[in-house]
């Protein structure tokens, strides 16, 4: 068998309550057996922790966010930086890049590899970014400087958010990438193909397979999926509650960071929608820069009185919220700059534990939730159809029981992370074997 190499993890923050997805690939990729060094371009800025990054037995080693924060540092780094075989070849690229994207941004990551080739982790052989924007800026960079190959996890609001030159560059220099939804997939691969980056197939499958032949440029689809063994049966029934009592109203559940694409808006528009004779009540969970907004606005639509605002919690938490609430809803929207969620891990999440989901038709949202059969979806941008739905919803617990426990069925057949740790394995292995 052939040795696994140490993998240099080059993440834009860690550890972060938002990102759980990539936690668990972190714990799932060291229990099967590869060595990993985090790399993060921010330090954390949650109070909170998830029990699964106490798990993690990977060193984290923190870049300047800020190249004026450390100077010396930095300018330590480049003098050595630039003795390195590839800083000529790193340095052509960023000026090409600069010329495109004339910002601080730009000098920054081109310093954050610097720092990162000086401080190379112990025996670091591999380079793998989360995130195809900065995190994968500074890979590439790095990956000049030093030699090292290195490869991607793209996801949704980096593929969305960044030019295509800059996404077809990164695809052309890479070994491979893999993407968690078809639609971020699709179009990563027509960039690639577009721009010469490799002929012939790319793989799709899920649940995968084989891990297929890597090459520079390849695209791979691999969902997240949940690990299950942390989200186990909900084992307790759910109150038959249909609206009608004001004393047991019917509890729908968020959970999101206050960000416009998660359409925290849409939400409360449809729910102040809803007949005055509907009982029923919201919690939402996670923080964000538009808490106070989305506080002013339920004020505003009169139903603050029906709202609770729970803020940041642990994976814990966040599991006993979906056990014992009645109705999940997210308003998932591509925004103005194209931001967008891909397919949200905590709509993985809620089905898992027969939380029946509403939420809209966009990205990778309808690879998961099949509308009328494990789900209710939605247009976007639209709050009469979400109250449509979320009334719907409420007035018919046995709607409710049918559609979670169809959602439920789908994650645990289709949803494992395991197959996608295995996928990843796979493609890591064969890289290393060739």
């Amino acid at each position: 068998m052939t040795p696994k190499k140490k993998i240099i993890v080059v993440l834009k923050g860690y550890p972060r309550l938002s990102e759980t997805f990539i936690a668990q690939e972190l714990l799932g990729l060291e229990r099967a057996g590869f060595d990993l060094a985090l790399v993060a371009l921010r330090r954390p800025t949650d109070k909170k922790r998830h029990p699964v990054h106490d798990e993690i037995r990977a060193s984290v080693h923190y870049l300047p966010e800020y190249l004026h924060e450390e100077p010396l540092r930095v300018l330590r780094a480049l003098v050595k930086a630039r003795r390195l075989p590839g800083f000529r070849a790193a340095w052509h690229t960023f000026l090409k890049d600069f010329r495109r994207d004339f910002t601080r941004n730009r000098v920054r990551r081109l310093g954050q590899a610097a720092v990162l080739a000086a401080e190379w982790p112990e025996r670091g052989e591999w380079l793998h970014a989360h995130f195809i924007h900065t995190p994968a800026s500074v890979t590439q960079y790095a990956s000049l400087m030093t030699g090292i190959p290195w490869t991607c996890s793209a996801h949704a609001k980096d593929i969305w958010t960044s030019p295509d030159w800059e996404l077809a560059g990164k695809l052309t220099q890479n070994r491979w990438t893999v993407t968690c939804t078809k639609s971020g997939y699709e179009h990563l691969k027509t960039l690639a193909n577009g721009h010469g980056a490799f002929p012939g197939k790319v793989d799709t499958g899920f649940p995968p397979g084989n891990a297929p032949e890597s090459r520079v440029g390849a695209v791979h689809l691999s969902y997240h999926g949940l690990d299950l063994d942390r989200f186990g049966v909900n084992t307790t029934p759910r109150p038959a509650r249909d609206g009608s009592n004001p004393a047991d109203p019917v509890t729908i559940l968020s959970v999101g960071r206050a960000v416009p694409k998660k359409g925290y808006d849409i939400l409360l528009k449809a729910l102040a929608r809803l007949p005055a004779d509907l009982h029923w009540r919201f919690e939402h969970i996670g923080s964000g820069p538009e808490i106070a907004p989305m506080k002013a606005l339920a004020s505003e639509l009169g139903i603050s009185e029906r709202t609770d605002w729970r803020g940041a919690l642990d994976q814990k938490d966040v599991l006993a919220a979906y056990r014992k609430n009645d109705l999940f809803a997210l308003a998932c929207r591509i925004t103005a700059d194209g931001d967008r969620d891909g397919l949200p891990n905590v709509l993985v999440e809620a089905s898992s534990q027969n939380l029946p989901c509403i939420s809209t038709s966009i990205s990778g949202v309808p690879e998961l939730i099949i509308n009328g059969e494990n789900g209710l979806l939605v247009e976007p941008e639209n709050p009469e159809q979400l109250a449509v739905a979320l009334e719907k919803a409420i007035r018919d617990p046995g709607l409710r029981q049918r559609l979670g426990e169809a959602a439920e069925t789908r994650v645990r057949a289709h949803f494992d992370h395991h197959a996608s740790i295995r996928q990843l394995a796979g493609l890591f292995e064969k890289e290393w074997e060739a």
